[in-house]
């Protein structure tokens, strides 16, 4: 008796809108609210929770999923690649911008923008360094990934693209982890001043 391969078996591709981190919208909702009731306690919370993910999201990818990425073979990299991927367009993006927004706002409410504030040059120690995160995030990061999924919806992915899109990814998710260590320095003077 033999027996035929099943194509049932054979789990069909989710939407990408199905896979979209939607929850995440709660920060950018939190940070709106918080502005229109001038809720700097909201703000700050809001500030500080998108920040940690979004801080801790970049470690995670640059410091531990990275290495743990080059040893993989391509046919097991692009599995991951492919749950991963859609996972992180909604939920970097705004992140990154929900922190660096109630930043701003929040260092205009408390008068470390004010000339001759002692504090006013590590706000702009930190704007820089966020100007930089989300330059490479919005600029770089995010259309690569938009190239990856693409890529990985044709009946036959490249392997090799994906692989050298996500290796530029890899390094400036190592770049981006450096950077956000920078930001956790400064936001440490902002807690003791």
């Amino acid at each position: 008796m033999t027996t035929e391969p099943s194509t049932a078996s054979v789990p069909a591709t989710p939407s990408l809108i199905s896979q979209l981190t939607w929850w995440v919208l709660v920060f950018p909702a939190a940070m709106i609210v918080a502005l229109m009731a001038q809720n700097t306690f909201l703000l700050n919370y809001t500030h500080v929770l998108s920040g940690v993910l979004w801080t801790g999201a970049d470690l995670f990818l640059g410091f531990i999923l990275g290495p743990v990425m080059r040893r993989l073979n391509p046919l097991q990299r692009k599995a991951v690649i492919t749950y991963l991927v859609p996972r992180t367009l909604l939920y970097m993006p705004v992140l990154a911008l929900t922190t660096g927004t109630a930043g701003w706002f929040l260092s205009n409410w408390e008068g470390l923008l004010l000339p001759g504030n002692p504090m006013r040059p590590w706000v702009f120690g930190a704007l820089a360094i966020i100007l930089i995160l989300t330059i490479q995030g919005l600029g770089i990061l995010l259309p690569n990934n938009l190239r990856i999924y693409s890529e990985l919806q044709r009946p036959e992915p490249n392997i090799e693209r994906i692989s050298r899109i996500n290796r530029t990814n890899l390094a400036l998710s190592g770049i981006q982890g450096m950077f956000q260590v920078l930001i956790i320095l400064v936001m440490a003077v902002f807690a003791v001043h």
